[in-house]
């Protein structure tokens, strides 16, 4: 039997023959769609590496990218003192990622001006502690400058540029500022004044000014001091002595001309000795 007399007949073999060809059809131009038309257009298979522009300066970015069959845009900004005003810090896609040409890259660019911050205040802290709050808000710990002070590594002074800064002081963050601290010596050694005579309240506060703390206070054995106004009878280190700055200093308080018994006997022995003489 022909084909075309197959057709001219309405039969189920003429209808699945039909139904064939026109599958066939769809299917040929489907591959020939998807396989071929589509890959070329959209250069199927085909990469390009992302390239890395971490320190490119913006001027330089639309010429190497155009080249790289790329584009950009910029997405924020950030401030690092490690990169040039207006270069990347950071990119999407990251470097070596595969993309189609044409793809944009976006990038963060370096602030020109860095962002300033108020300085907080490290006096009166140990060392430890103010390089933890000073690296914290992104600035840098400089030198250390030791003072005589009786507590080691507590800070004294903030410096920035050579100069004392205050708490709260607007600064540019990435700052280097410089710690003065104390040595825990004290100044040098100096001589200890006169107590003798003194009442304990006025002690204390001659102690305070001189930047000595007050010791042991010890009271003559089986004195009753309950409601006298106790002085100083003796001292030790003694009037004269070479002493620094925290150094204690021992006090014996009595009633006011109260006489330390051993002092006096030692007055009666010279005056025996002169008379001998």
């Amino acid at each position: 039997m022909k084909l075309g007399s197959l057709f001219k007949k309405r039969s189920v073999g003429g209808l699945l023959m039909s139904l064939a060809l026109t599958i066939g059809s769809v299917l040929f131009i489907a591959i020939i769609y998807f396989y071929i038309y589509l890959p070329s257009v959209t250069n199927h298979g085909e990469s390009i590496t992302v390239p890395d522009l971490k320190g490119m300066e913006y001027g330089e970015l639309e010429n190497f990218l155009t080249k790289n069959d790329l584009r950009f845009a910029v997405n924020d900004s950030a401030y690092s003192s490690d990169f040039p005003p207006l270069s990347v810090l950071r990119q999407f896609p990251q470097p070596g990622s595969k993309v189609k040409e044409n793809r944009v890259i976006y990038v963060s660019l370096n602030r020109v001006l860095p962002p300033t911050l108020p300085i907080p205040d490290l006096v009166d802290r140990s060392l430890i502690n103010a390089e933890v709050v000073l690296k914290s808000i992104e600035l840098e710990r400089g030198r250390i400058l030791y003072v005589p002070d009786p507590f080691r590594n507590l800070v004294k002074e903030m410096r920035y540029e050579g100069k004392k800064i205050e708490p709260g002081t607007r600064i540019t963050k990435g700052a280097v500022i410089d710690l003065v601290v104390g040595d825990g010596n004290g100044p040098a050694d100096f001589t200890i004044g006169n107590l003798l005579g003194d009442s304990f309240e006025t002690a204390k506060f001659k102690l305070m000014g001189w930047n000595l703390h007050l010791g042991t206070v010890q009271i003559p054995l089986g004195m009753d001091t309950t409601g006298m106004e106790p002085f100083v009878y003796k001292q030790y280190p003694m009037k004269g002595d070479s002493v620094r700055v925290g150094d204690p200093v021992d006090i014996w308080i009595g009633p006011k001309g109260y006489v330390d018994p051993e002092e006096e006997g030692e007055d009666d022995s010279e005056s025996d000795d002169e008379v001998e003489q």
